[in-house]
C-alpha cells in the first residue's frame, strides 16, 4: 500500500459550515434601523427592479412631502435633507451590505432615493412629463453606468461606494437636462 495516500479508514477533516446568506425580506429590514433606511422603507424589497421601485418611492415621497408641507420642504431644506441622507446612507448601506454578505445588494435603494431627490430638487418646478423624463434619464444612467460611473462603482466600496455612483448618475441626469434646456 502506498504510504502517500490516506487510508479509507482515516477520518476526514470536519468541513466548516458555510454561513447561510441572510435574505433581504421584511423581517431582515425591520431587524435594524440601518436596514430599514438602506432598503428604502421597504421599496427595495420589490421582487422586480428594486432600484426602479426605490426611484419611484423617491419621486412619490418628494411629490407628496413637497405638496403637503411646501413651507417645510423648500429647496434649501431638501438640499439639507439630501446631504444628511447621503451621510446616513453611507452608514446604513455599509451596515446592511455587511449583514447581507453583499456589499452592494440590489435591495439597498437608499442611494437611488437620495440621488433622485437631488435630481428633483434641481429640476422642479416642472411638469409631470419633465419629471417623468428625469426619472427615465436617471434610471438609464444608473443602470447603464457609463464612464466614470462604472469606474466609481468598481473603485469605491462600502457604503460610500454604494451612495457615490448614484450621485454621479444624478449629475449626468442634471447635465443632460441642462444641455437639453440650453439647446432645445
Amino acid at each position: 500500500m502506498n504510504q502517500d495516500l490516506p487510508s479509507s479508514s482515516a477520518a476526514a477533516p470536519a468541513a466548516t459550515p458555510v454561513p447561510k446568506k441572510p435574505r433581504a425580506n421584511a423581517q431582515f429590514m425591520l431587524a435594524h434601523p440601518a436596514h430599514w433606511i438602506a432598503q428604502g422603507f421597504g421599496s427595495g424589497l420589490s421582487p422586480i427592479m428594486p432600484g426602479t421601485a426605490g426611484t419611484l418611492f423617491a419621486w412619490l415621497s418628494y411629490a407628496v412631502l413637497s405638496a403637503r408641507w411646501p413651507h417645510v420642504f423648500t429647496a434649501p431644506n431638501w438640499l439639507a435633507i439630501i446631504v444628511a441622507g447621503f451621510v446616513i446612507g453611507i452608514w446604513a448601506c455599509h451596515r446592511t451590505g455587511r449583514a447581507l454578505n453583499s456589499p452592494d445588494d440590489g435591495s439597498m435603494v437608499w442611494d437611488e432615493i437620495i440621488a433622485f431627490w437631488l435630481v428633483l430638487v434641481l429640476v422642479t418646478p416642472a411638469s409631470f412629463k419633465v419629471q417623468l423624463a428625469a426619472f427615465v434619464v436617471f434610471r438609464f444612467f444608473d443602470m447603464v453606468k457609463p464612464p466614470p460611473i462604472a469606474w466609481f462603482d468598481r473603485r469605491f466600496k462600502g457604503g460610500f461606494g454604494v451612495m457615490w455612483d448614484d450621485i454621479v448618475a444624478a449629475f449626468y441626469t442634471l447635465l443632460a437636462f441642462a444641455l437639453w434646456r440650453t439647446y432645445a
